[in-house]
């Protein structure tokens, strides 16, 4: 059976309106030491809450679903608790996890974007997740549809645990599709974890909370692909609020689904081309392995295969050394527009054709 203080804190995250109780209790104490405590604010007066008898009957009924489904209860007095979730501005009061709740203290890189990611940002998220996984970075994500199943991915195939955030109860696998990925990352050693009791749906209210978990457990967060307006630009930003570092993937300013990555290395995020720009930054801040470049074999085998289709790539021949609309280009190479606009960012990105006003151009070598 759960310790009193376990219910204790369940209770209290089920209070009605429990902000306002908080803080009220701000203002109680606000010339006291719990106004000076900063980011643990917030859990010291979350403390003093007194959650009502009907919170605390709900908390011993959840303890019990939990206790059945083997489902663990961490609160901020337990040693697993995460502390960097502990330096965010509200952090979960409870997380329910599902598997290796030790994972959850390791150091971790949120890889988040598009649920109607494209080909190339599929592919992306699988293979960096695999080299850094080889590099003691645990991945962590929202085992989402997208970048996020796929990332979640690259970790299981790398045999390496991986950490899924989600915003339902842990009695069930939202979405259901991914139900055998969400297996897959328990028999690896992975963790589930939810701020939502047993027995929650995914309600839309629920995944921005989530989100700031995502980023909150991870020492920075990457963006595959998104677009401006999207969950995964919202979680970048939590991430820069929580004082974590943020990466993006850059991509042409003609996709959709580019726009926000570019938006974030336009004000100041660092740009990731491979697992490298990430090790780099993180072996500052944590202790993880050394960046060895069979690592990031999948990566390179990619690469050159690229490189090599690239230079060949019959679209490059629709592409002319003055300016050429896109429209022009889709008209003259009849493929589905996503794929060429994938294709043309590849090329941009090796330098092979360049943005300008109106469409690209074709850029001469050598």
């Amino acid at each position: 059976m759960p310790d009193k203080s376990t219910l204790k804190w369940i209770a209290i995250s089920r209070m009605p309106k429990l902000s306002t109780h908080i803080n009220s209790l701000q203002k109680k104490h606000q010339f006291g030491v719990i106004a000076n405590q900063n980011h643990q604010s917030f859990l010291a007066r979350a403390a003093l809450v007194q959650p009502t008898q009907t919170c605390l009957a709900q908390a011993q009924h959840i303890a019990e679903q939990c206790a059945a489904l083997d489902i663990a209860v961490l609160t901020p007095d337990d040693a697993a608790y995460p502390p960097l979730l502990t330096t965010i501005f509200d952090p979960p009061l409870v997380l329910y996890v599902r598997g290796n709740k030790q994972l959850l203290t390791a150091p971790q890189l949120a890889i988040i974007g598009s649920r109607n990611a494209s080909p190339f940002g599929r592919q992306f998220a699988k293979d960096i997740a695999t080299a850094l996984s080889m590099c003691d970075v645990t991945i962590t994500s929202g085992l989402a549809i997208g970048i996020d199943g796929f990332a979640h991915s690259g970790s299981v195939a790398s045999n390496q645990p991986t950490i899924a955030v989600v915003a339902n109860g842990l009695d069930t696998v939202y979405p259901k599709r991914h139900r055998q990925l969400a297996k897959a990352i328990l028999a690896g050693g992975g963790a589930i974890v939810s701020e939502q009791p047993p027995g929650t749906p995914a309600l839309p209210a629920y995944f921005p909370q989530r989100n700031r978990i995502i980023s909150g457990l991870s020492l920075g967060t990457l963006v595959v692909e998104g677009k401006i307006k999207s969950g995964s630009l919202i979680t970048a930003r939590l991430a820069l609020e929580q004082s974590r570092e943020v990466f993006a993937v850059p991509g042409s300013p003609l996709n959709p689904n580019a726009e926000g990555c570019n938006a974030l290395i336009r004000d100041g995020a660092h740009v990731v081309q491979s697992a490298k720009d990430i090790t780099h930054v993180l072996s500052k801040l944590a202790p993880i392995k050394a960046y060895e470049p069979a690592v990031e074999l999948p990566l390179k085998k990619i690469e050159k295969k690229r490189r090599k289709s690239l230079s060949s790539d019959p679209l490059l021949d629709t592409v002319d050394y003055e300016v050429t609309p896109v429209d022009e280009v889709i008209s003259r190479c009849k493929l589905p527009t996503e794929e060429i606009l994938y294709r043309l960012t590849m090329l941009e990105l090796r330098g092979l054709v360049a943005t300008v006003p109106g469409g690209f151009i074709r850029v001469k070598r050598g």
